[in-house]
C-alpha cells in the first residue's frame, strides 16, 4: 500500500479525512492511467469499508460495487455504483440506518452516487427484469461486510447471465445499436463523446459481458491499450473541466492533450480515433461471431445439421464461391480451402472486392492471413489488382466495413502507403461529419452512385478516393495532393494518360464549387478559366460528379439544391465552351488483323462456329502480316480498360476469346450467354461485321467477336465445351436463358447495397455514318451482355459491331446498331428502342 493509501486509514474516516487524501492523490503527476484509478479505487474501498464498520453493521450485509467501480476503476469524477446487500434476515429499520449511514458521507462529499438496497434474490430479479442492472452486476466485487453473501450473488449472477445469453445477447447488440445512432461514431466526431458513441466505453463494457457469456470472445490483438487510452483521455478530461463529464469539448482538447503530454489537440484526437477504431473493430467481429453462435445453435438449424449430414451426423457449413480463392460462409465471405495468398499478390483486393460486392463482411480471420501471408504487390499493379480496387471502392456502403476491416491489419497503408497521413486526421471544419480518411472513402461511396453519369467510372472512383489525400501536408491540401495523387494513380497501374486526369481532379476538385458559388457566371472570363484547367468535355463530366460527391460524403450543409444548381450552370456553360471541339465518341471498330481474319475464312468454308482460346503471351506473340496493335482493339469511350504499364506494354485482364461464324441472328446473346454459363466474366469484347473479300477464297458476311475473359473463379473451360454449348445455343437446343435464370434462382440472396440504375442513350447523330450508337453504363453482372444481345433482337435491330468494356463492377458499352436494312435508325426509333433495352436491364 502507497503512502496516500495508508493515510486514509490513519486519518480520520469521515468525508474530510478521505476528500484530503483523495485531493492528494488527484494531484500526484507520477501515477496517472490506470495505477491512480486502481489507487482511487483502494482509497475509496478503505473509506466505504470504515464507514460501514463504523455504522455497526447488522450480520448477513454487505457492501458491494457494481460498474465501473466493481472493476477497479475510478476516474476523478466517477459516480460510485453501490449495492448494499443483504440475506433478508436483519430487521428493515436496521438495513435502511445502515444505508444512511453509508450514503449520507457520500452525498456530503458532493460524489454522485448511484445506490440501492436488495437481497440477491431481489438483485437477481432486477438483473432478469433490467438488461443494464445485469451488465453492472457483472463486475460485483465486495467491498465490506459479508464477503460470502457477496460473492454468492456474483456467481449467481454470472450463471444467468450465461443460462440467458441466447436472449440477453441479441438484445444488448440492440441496445449498442441504438446508442451508435443517437451518439454517432467515435472514431470521427470532432466533439466525440468518451462513453456512449461507438466505439467508446460502453462498447468496451458490453465485450466483457460477450466474454463472460462463454458464447464468444473478441480479438485481444490492442484491445486493453485501446480501453486503457479512451480511459486516460476521460481522466484528464475530468481533471481540467472539475466536471463529470465524456463529452471531449473543442475548448477542453488542447489542455487534455497538454495534460497527457501530447503535441497538441490533433494528437489527442488521432490518440482517440485510434483507440475507438480498434474497440469499434473488436465489436463488429464480436457481434459476428455471437450471431453465429446463436445461429448454429437455434433448434431449426440443429436439426438441418443432423437430418442433412451423412448417416444423420453434422452437415458442414456451406460454402459458396465469390471469387477465385473467396467464397462465402456463415454469412461472411472467407478465404477458399485452395487460397494461397503467399503466391497470390492480388488476392487481398479480390477477397475485398468480393466481400463488398455481396453485401458481406470479410472474417477477420481471412484479414489476419492475409496481412501475415501475402506478398507486396509489384509496382505498378497488374491490372487484375487495379480492377479489384476499382471494383471494392464501387460497391457502395457495405465497401465502408470491408475497407475498415483492412485498415485494423495495416492493409491500406501497405497497399497504399501515402494513407498513413490521413488516417485518423482530424477535420476541424465543423461541416465534415468525418475525419480525413473516412471522408475519403465515404466520397467514393457517393461517386458508387453516379457511375451512370460519367463515361470512365474508374477515373472517378479513384479520384474520390484520392481528392483530399494531400490534406495533412504542408501548404494546399489541393496542390499537395495533385502530385501524391499523381505518383499513387501511377503505382495502381493507371496509364499516363489516365493518371493525368486523376491528378487534374485531385487538384481542381474544389473548382466548381468554389467557382460557381463566388464568381460570376455570366462572365466569359469565368467560364474560360475553368475550361483551362479540366481540358476536356469527359474530364469536366468527371469533375461534376467527384464535385457532386465530394460535398454529399462532406456533411449536410455542404451540399443543397441551390448549389447543385450553380454548379450544374457553370457546367452547362463550360461544357459549351469546349463545345468547339470534336465530341468524344466511341470508336467504331477497326477492321479484323490476321488472327481473326484466318478465323472468319475457317468459318465461312465450313459454316460453324470457330474458337480459339489464348493465353496471354499466346496473345501477345506477332502473327505474321499482322501489325502490332493494341491489345483488345480500339479505346472504349474516354479510353479502355487494359491501360498500359509505365513502360507502354499493354497488360489486359484474363485472356483472349476469339470467335468466328456466319452471320446470323442472335449471335451476341448466344455466345454472351454460353460465357456466363461457363463463369467466366468479360472483361472487355469487340464485335463486328466482316465482309472478306474474294481473295481470300471465299465471300460472305462473317460475325468475329474478339473477348477478353476472366473465370470467375476456378480455371477457364475447354474451347470444345464452348463450341458445342455455342452450336446449341444457336440451333436452340440448349435454353441458355432458362439456365441462366435457374442459376441465379439458386443463388442466395445478397446484402449488398442496390447499384445504381442502368442508363442507354443514343449518341448525337455524327458518332458513326453507318450505324446508330447505343451507349450502355450498367452495373456488371452474370449474363449481362446476354440480357443486352436478347432486348436488342427482340426490338429488331442489328448489332453491326459493338465495344464492351468493365471498368472495376461497372460496364460501359457501345452498340452500333442498324435496321434490318442495314441503315441507321431513325432519331425517335433510336429513342426507344434505348428505353426498350434500358427497361429490359432494369427487370
Amino acid at each position: 500500500m502507497t503512502s496516500t493509501d495508508s493515510e486514509a486509514t490513519t486519518e480520520d474516516s469521515g468525508p474530510g479525512g478521505y476528500a484530503a487524501a483523495r485531493l492528494r492523490l488527484l494531484q500526484e503527476e507520477t501515477r496517472p492511467g490506470p495505477p491512480r484509478r486502481a489507487a482511487l479505487a483502494r482509497l475509496t474501498d478503505d473509506w466505504l469499508a470504515a464507514l460501514h464498520a463504523a455504522a455497526s453493521p447488522p450480520p448477513g450485509t454487505a457492501l458491494v460495487a457494481v460498474g465501473g467501480y466493481g472493476r477497479g476503476e475510478l476516474s476523478p469524477r466517477s459516480d460510485l455504483d453501490l449495492l448494499l446487500l443483504h440475506d433478508g434476515t436483519a430487521p428493515p429499520a436496521a438495513v435502511a440506518a445502515l444505508a444512511d449511514r453509508l450514503w449520507y458521507p457520500v452525498w456530503d462529499l458532493g460524489l454522485a452516487l448511484d445506490h440501492s438496497v436488495r437481497t440477491p434474490a431481489e438483485a437477481r430479479a432486477t438483473a432478469a427484469a433490467d438488461l443494464k442492472a445485469h451488465l453492472g452486476l457483472l463486475d460485483a466485487r465486495p467491498v465490506a461486510g459479508d464477503r460470502a453473501l457477496a460473492a454468492g450473488l456474483r456467481a449467481a449472477v454470472l450463471a444467468d447471465w450465461r443460462d440467458r445469453a441466447p436472449a440477453r445477447l441479441p438484445a444488448l447488440h440492440e441496445l449498442c445499436r441504438e446508442r451508435a445512432e443517437r451518439h454517432g461514431e467515435l472514431p470521427h466526431l470532432l466533439e466525440p463523446d468518451l462513453k456512449e458513441a461507438r466505439g467508446g466505453l460502453r462498447d468496451a463494457t458490453a465485450l466483457r459481458a460477450v466474454a463472460a457469456s462463454w458464447l464468444a470472445d473478441a480479438p485481444r490483438d490492442g484491445l486493453d491499450d485501446a480501453r486503457r487510452a479512451l480511459l486516460d483521455v476521460r481522466d484528464a478530461l475530468h481533471l481540467a473541466t472539475g466536471r463529470a463529464t465524456d463529452r471531449l469539448a473543442l475548448q477542453e482538447q488542447d489542455q487534455v492533450a497538454r495534460d497527457l503530454g501530447l503535441p497538441d489537440a490533433d494528437a489527442l484526437l488521432r490518440r482517440v480515433y485510434e483507440a475507438a477504431r480498434t474497440l469499434a473493430y473488436a465489436s463488429d467481429v464480436t457481434w459476428r461471431e455471437v450471431h453465429r453462435v446463436l445461429r448454429a445453435r437455434s433448434p431449426r438449424t440443429r436439426l438441418r445439421g443432423l437430418l442433412g449430414g451423412p448417416r444423420g451426423g453434422r452437415s458442414r457449413p456451406e460454402r459458396t464461391p465469390l471469387a477465385e480463392g473467396v467464397v462465402e460462409m456463415d454469412g461472411e465471405a472467407v478465404l477458399a480451402r485452395t487460397a494461397r495468398p503467399e503466391r497470390d499478390p492480388v488476392l487481398p483486393l479480390r477477397a475485398a472486392a468480393a466481400a463488398a460486392q455481396a453485401g458481406l463482411p470479410l472474417s477477420r480471420h481471412a484479414v489476419r492471413r492475409l496481412a501475415a501471408t501475402a506478398r507486396p504487390l509489384p509496382v505498378p499493379w497488374p491490372a487484375e489488382a487495379r480492377e479489384q480496387l476499382v471494383t471494392l471502392l464501387g460497391a457502395g456502403e457495405p465497401a465502408v466495413a470491408v475497407w475498415e476491416a483492412l485498415e485494423a491489419e495495416g492493409l491500406v497503408t501497405r497497399l497504399v502507403p501515402e494513407w498513413e497521413r490521413v488516417r485518423c486526421l482530424p477535420q476541424r471544419n465543423p461541416v465534415h461529419t468525418w475525419t480525413v480518411d473516412r471522408h475519403l472513402v465515404e466520397t467514393a461511396v457517393r461517386a458508387s452512385s453516379l457511375t451512370r453519369r460519367v463515361g470512365r467510372p474508374d477515373l472517378l472512383l479513384a479520384a474520390a478516393l484520392l481528392h483530399d489525400i494531400g490534406k495533412g501536408a504542408p501548404g494546399d491540401h489541393a496542390h499537395a495532393g495533385e502530385g501524391i495523387a499523381r505518383a499513387v494513380a501511377a503505382r495502381v497501374g493507371f496509364d499516363p494518360a489516365d493518371t493525368a486526369v486523376i491528378a487534374t481532379l485531385v487538384r481542381h476538385h474544389l473548382l466548381l464549387v468554389e467557382t460557381a458559388t463566388r464568381r460570376d457566371l455570366d462572365d466569359p472570363a469565368t467560364v474560360a478559366s475553368v475550361a483551362r484547367a479540366v481540358g476536356g468535355p469527359d474530364t469536366l463530366e468527371l469533375l461534376h460528379a467527384l464535385t457532386e460527391a465530394d460535398a454529399l460524403a462532406t456533411g449536410p450543409a455542404a451540399w443543397s439544391a441551390w448549389r447543385a444548381a450553380l454548379v450544374a450552370d457553370l457546367v452547362a456553360r463550360v461544357a459549351a465552351a469546349l463545345a468547339g471541339g470534336a465530341p468524344p465518341h466511341p470508336a467504331d471498330p477497326a477492321a479484323p488483323g490476321a488472327r481473326e481474319e484466318r478465323l472468319a475464312v475457317e468459318a465461312l468454308r465450313t459454316g460453324e462456329p470457330v474458337l480459339a482460346l489464348h493465353t496471354r503471351a499466346e496473345a501477345a506473340a506477332p502473327v505474321p502480316g499482322e501489325r502490332p496493335a493494341p491489345a483488345g482493339g480500339p479505346p472504349a469511350p474516354g479510353g479502355g480498360p487494359e491501360s498500359a504499364a509505365p513502360g507502354g506494354d499493354p497488360e489486359p485482364v484474363g485472356v483472349e476469346l476469339l470467335i468466328a461464324l456466319p452471320d446470323q441472328p442472335g449471335v451476341l446473346p448466344a455466345a454472351a450467354g454460353v460465357l456466363a454459363l461457363h463463369r467466366l466474366t468479360v472483361r472487355s469484347a469487340d464485335l463486328r461485321a466482316v465482309d472478306l473479300p474474294d481473295a481470300l477464297g471465299a465471300t460472305g458476311s462473317v460475325l468475329v467477336l474478339n473477348w477478353r475473359v476472366a473465370a470467375q473463379y476456378g480455371s477457364l473451360p475447354q474451347p470444345g465445351r464452348l463450341r458445342a454449348d455455342l452450336v446449341r445455343a444457336l440451333d436452340g437446343s440448349l435454353d441458355v436463358a432458362a439456365r441462366l435464370a435457374e442459376r441465379d434462382a439458386a443463388q442466395p440472396g445478397r446484402r449488398g447495397v442496390p447499384a445504381p440504375p442502368p442508363r442507354v442513350t443514343v449518341a448525337p447523330a455524327g458518332a458513326a455514318a453507318r450505324a446508330t450508337v447505343l451507349e450502355v453504363r450498367a452495373q456488371d453482372a452474370p449474363g449481362l451482355l446476354h440480357r443486352i444481345g436478347r432486348a436488342l433482337e427482340d426490338a429488331g435491330v442489328r448489332v453491326r459491331s459493338a465495344h464492351v468494356s468493365t471498368l472495376g463492377a461497372n460496364a460501359v458499352d457501345a452498340f452500333y446498331v442498324t435496321s434490318g436494312e442495314g441503315a441507321p435508325l431513325p432519331g425517335e426509333e433510336a429513342v426507344s428502342v434505348a428505353r426498350r433495352l434500358e427497361e429490359a436491364l432494369r427487370g
